[in-house]
C-alpha cells in the first residue's frame, strides 16, 4: 500500500501541466502516463519526465506501508482499515517538517479512482479543521480523474514505482518488468534512494516514509 502526492507552487501549477504534456506529446503519447502499462517503447519519455521532475520545483511525498498483513486495526485502529487510512492521509499532509504558520493555503486534489468519494473528503476536512482550531491551511479538497491531471499522472507513476520497487524486494514479483526495473533505477539514481526504503525525514523534494507495522506475537 502505498499513498502519495506531487506538490507543485500555485504560480507554476500550469506551466508544470504543460510541460509534463509537451514531454508526453513529443513522444507521441497522448494517452494517460500510467505505471502499470509502461512500455518499452516510451523509455526515453519515462526518463525526460523523470528528470523534469528533478529539475523543477516539484516535490513528492508518499507513505508506504509495506506488510498491510501486520496492521492491527482492533488494537490500534478502533477497528477501522478507515480510520488507518484518515492516519496516513493526515500523516502525509503534516509531517514534522510543515510549518502551519507559513501563511500559505494548499488545494488538495485526489484522484477519484482511489478514494470512496465525500465521505472521506468530509472526514479528512473534520480531522484537520479540528487540528487547527478552524484554521486550517488545508482550504480544499476535490477529487479530480487523472486523466484530466499531468501532475496527477506523475504521482501515479512515482507511488507505482515506489510500490514495485517494495513489492520486488519483498519477493512478491517473480518475474520482474525490464522497462520497469530501468525506470526505478534511474529515480534512485537521481533521488539517491532505494525507493523501498525511507528517505531522509528533511528531505523535501523527494520523500517516502517506510510505515512497517510490527508482526503481532
Amino acid at each position: 500500500m502505498a499513498i502519495g502526492y506531487v506538490k507543485s507552487n500555485l504560480e507554476h501549477n500550469k506551466l508544470h501541466k504543460e510541460q509534463i504534456q509537451k514531454i508526453k506529446l513529443k513522444y507521441k503519447t497522448p494517452v494517460e502516463l500510467k505505471w502499470e502499462k509502461a512500455s518499452p517503447s516510451r523509455l526515453e519519455m519515462y526518463y525526460e519526465l523523470i528528470e523534469y521532475f528533478f529539475s523543477s520545483d516539484l516535490q513528492f511525498r508518499c507513505a508506504l506501508v509495506k506488510y498491510k498483513e501486520h496492521l492491527n486495526h482492533v488494537e490500534f485502529n478502533q477497528g477501522s482499515h478507515d480510520l488507518f487510512y484518515y492516519k496516513i492521509i493526515f500523516y502525509l499532509l503534516t509531517n514534522s517538517f510543515f510549518n502551519p504558520n507559513d501563511q500559505n493555503e494548499y488545494h488538495v486534489y485526489l484522484d477519484i479512482a482511489n478514494t470512496r468519494g465525500r465521505d472521506r473528503i468530509k472526514k479528512i476536512q473534520e480531522i484537520l479543521k479540528n487540528l487547527y482550531r478552524g484554521k486550517s491551511p488545508f482550504t480544499h479538497f476535490q477529487h479530480i480523474r487523472s486523466h484530466e491531471s499531468p501532475i496527477l499522472q506523475l504521482t501515479d507513476f512515482l507511488i507505482g514505482a515506489v510500490s514495485y520497487k517494495s513489492r520486488l524486494v519483498k519477493g512478491e514479483i517473480l518475474n520482474p518488468s525490464p522497462i520497469k526495473l530501468k525506470i526505478i533505477d534511474r529515480i534512485e539514481a537521481l533521488s539517491g534512494y532505494s525507493l523501498d526504503e525511507s528517505s531522509e525525514p528533511w528531505d523535501i523534494k523527494f520523500n517516502v516514509f517506510d510505515h512497517q507495522p510490527k508482526k503481532q506475537v
